[in-house]
């Protein structure tokens, strides 16, 4: 039988877990400013497979308007400019033998609306997402009370607290949603 502070603590880890989620999603989404992580979901041809693009060079933010790459073997130096290009990102990289240079150019008023809805298609579905770990916490809860192993006082008691765990929960997200929101909106 389980206790209510494994029940809290299981529920407050899925939550953290939820929210780290959330900050990996945005981080995909590009701000108008040149971010490191703008990169991580490209794949580079290399030796014959596919590989991360941090495994063939080292990426830097000379200035915040570009980034730059500097690949560790030269004869990939192509397949990783192929890679950047094909990416859904709309970057154009510029080889300099091995070192890649990426211009970020400055989002449209409609790319940057865009970039909103998607992230609060992430915000949604992460809200979606804490409010399932309440209901299982809940049902738990429930369960504890219908073995007689707590009392209803208890009960909710509780409730209230993994209610208190999802309401900070959902305002982080909405905390890291207008955070998102305020550097997609600058010009």
């Amino acid at each position: 039988m389980s206790d209510f502070s494994s029940i809290k603590n299981g529920a407050q880890a899925r939550m953290d877990k939820t929210i780290d989620s959330f900050k990996a999603d945005l981080g995909g989404l590009r701000a108008g400013r040149a971010h490191v992580s703008l990169l991580d979901g490209i794949m580079v041809e290399a030796y014959g497979s596919l590989s991360p693009l941090s495994q063939v060079g080292t990426i830097s933010v000379p200035d915040a308007r570009t980034l730059s790459i500097s690949v560790w073997d030269k004869g990939l130096a192509k397949a990783v400019e192929k890679a950047v290009m094909e990416s859904d990102l709309g970057l154009n990289p510029a080889s300099d033998g091995q070192l890649i240079r990426i211009p970020i150019p400055p989002l449209s008023e409609e790319r940057r609306k865009e970039l909103l809805k998607v992230a609060g298609k992430y915000a949604e579905n992460n809200k979606v997402a804490i409010r399932n770990i309440r209901r299982d916490a809940m049902d738990e809860i429930k369960k504890l009370k219908k073995d007689n192993a707590i009392s209803e006082d208890d009960e909710k008691r509780f409730e209230n607290e993994i209610q208190k765990l999802t309401d900070e929960a959902v305002k982080k997200i909405d905390e890291l949603m207008a955070q998102k929101e305020k550097d997609i909106m600058q010009v």
